[in-house]
């Protein structure tokens, strides 16, 4: 996994790096663009980016505290 622990939540990072930070490959990421799912993303130009804060919100709103817990989104 990438570390980004000296980037600032606002800071944006490309697809490979928010890849690794979310543990999946890049083209799970291009999917969940495709269907709208995964963490807000910015289009500029042909390069998507994600901000850092978006990627640890995205991450924190998955958290469960036990596996039968549904998810509300």
């Amino acid at each position: 996994m990438q570390d980004l622990s000296g980037a600032t939540s606002s800071e944006l990072v490309n697809e490979r790096m928010a890849a690794d930070q979310l543990c999946q490959s890049v083209r799970t990421l291009q999917k969940w663009r495709v269907t709208g799912y995964g963490p807000p993303h910015y289009k500029i130009g042909r390069s998507v980016r994600y901000r850092i804060r978006d990627l640890t919100d995205w991450i924190d709103s998955r958290r469960r505290g036990h596996t039968s817990e549904c998810s509300s989104s």
